[in-house]
């Protein structure tokens, strides 16, 4: 499956619907997903998972028990150490915003790290209370790095096709050229 920030949006809309109906429902409406998602409750204990996110982790969360993140250890792209309390996870339950736009590194049990972007978003209810929140993670490994770039390079195609200014067309062109020329280098890495 392709996996994209518009994909994990929806994933999340559904997951925040089923929330505040419990984890029955959160089972009825995720547990099928490709992509890694899980949930907790507003102070962070893991409370839902899918078996996606089993894959994903290379580990089994401990309900109730695991806090922030179903990952065994974190880092930062540049290979810091990132405690679970500091995740984007962490950081969205503290702040009660949403976290889009970065990236991390999770290590799994058997020393495999997988580079990922996180979509940690906070659950309200009807009285504006944190309730919880809900995570889907995107692999960004090469592979699928490779096919986000494709795919962010067809939609620079498609939008300079329908521009009439013919300096923004070649821009978005010459976008297109670099995102290419990035998922082709990561494609030989593979």
């Amino acid at each position: 499956m392709h996996a994209s920030p518009a994909i994990a949006d929806e994933i999340l809309k559904r997951a925040v619907k089923a929330v505040p109906r419990g984890v029955d429902e959160l089972r009825r409406v995720l547990a099928d997903e490709p992509l890694p998602i899980y949930v907790t409750d507003a102070e962070g204990l893991v409370t839902y998972f899918n078996r996606a996110c089993v894959d994903f982790a290379g580990l089994t969360p401990q309900l109730g028990q695991a806090r922030w993140c179903v990952t065994w250890k974190l880092y930062t792209d540049d290979g810091a150490f990132l405690p679970h309390a500091d995740c984007p996870m962490a950081v969205a339950i503290k702040t009660r915003r949403p976290i889009r736009g970065v990236t991390a590194l999770a290590e799994r049990p058997d020393g495999v790290r997988v580079r990922f972007m996180p979509f940690p978003t906070p659950v309200f209810d009807e009285d504006g209370e944190l309730v919880g929140a809900a995570n889907v993670l995107i692999d960004l490994s090469d592979a699928q790095q490779a096919e986000l770039l494709l795919a962010q390079a067809r939609r620079c195609r498609w939008l300079a096709g329908t521009v009439k200014d013919a300096q923004t067309a070649l821009t978005l062109n010459r976008m297109a050229e670099e995102y290419e020329q990035k998922a082709f280098l990561l494609g030989r890495k593979a």
